[in-house]
């Protein structure tokens, strides 16, 4: 329980401390400065996301950095193994990017303020018309020049073991006409058990395939689109279809 109590420490000193940075951030976005508010909002997520890992005791290395497009925005899809993901992928993948997230986050003080500047989308994954509310904004993010990650399996899973993805989960990157980035987060899980509060340091390793760029697929590879992706996440968890 000592590194959780370590980390709630840290995320109630920062988040208070970084009310007067968010202030400056609405400012900023209301005068139109977007480059200079952007910039602001990436330090300060990438600054606290690297110390919750840090703080977690975990250790995590990346493969692949290299196969993400540089010059473009991007759709990562990656599985989700636990609530470390986020900051995991925040502070390990070195791209910008915000979040389709649970609506349930948006209740959070500050933290939802955070997310609302790095243009995380809430959804209600019990309503259907705001689900797909949600997808159409998150396409328009991502025209706009913001890379989003997706979590298609709609929830975490307990075992690691990959689920099935929703339906038209990645309809957010086929809109946008986007590349999509398999992501696959490997020991995560062992960080926080769903359910338990207690934080144990862990080995977690990131594989990021080559893009799938889908402004150039086959009418018949986007209607396998999902099974693509979830093949290339499984084959790197080591797992087959049946999982």
């Amino acid at each position: 329980m000592t590194r959780s109590i370590k980390i709630l420490i840290y995320l109630v000193i920062y988040l208070t401390s970084s009310l007067g940075k968010l202030k400056r951030v609405s400012q900023l976005e209301q005068s139109g400065k977007k480059i200079e508010k952007d910039k602001i909002v990436n330090e300060t997520v990438s600054k606290w996301a690297k110390a919750i890992v840090r703080l977690s005791g975990s250790r995590v290395s990346v493969q692949g950095q290299e196969n993400i497009p540089s010059e473009r925005a991007v759709v990562f899809v990656s599985n989700h193994q636990s609530n470390f993901d986020i900051p995991i992928l925040l502070g390990c993948i070195d791209k910008p990017k915000a979040f389709i997230a649970k609506i349930e986050l948006k209740k959070l003080p500050v933290i939802s303020s955070w997310m609302e500047k790095m243009g995380c989308i809430f959804m209600d994954r019990n309503d259907a018309r705001q689900s797909l509310k949600s997808i159409s904004s998150g396409s328009e993010n991502v025209k706009k020049g913001y890379s989003m990650v997706i979590f298609p399996e709609g929830t975490r899973s307990e075992d690691g073991k990959l689920r099935e993805f929703k339906p038209g989960s990645l309809k957010l990157a086929t809109k946008a006409k986007a590349p999509i980035v398999p992501v696959t987060i490997i020991g995560s899980k062992d960080i926080m058990l769903k359910g338990k509060l207690s934080v144990y340091p862990s080995d977690v390793r990131i594989v990021i395939s080559k893009p799938i760029y889908t402004d150039e697929l086959s009418k018949e590879d986007e209607k396998n689109l999902g099974d693509i992706v979830r093949g290339e996440i499984l084959k790197n968890l080591g797992q087959s279809q049946e999982a």
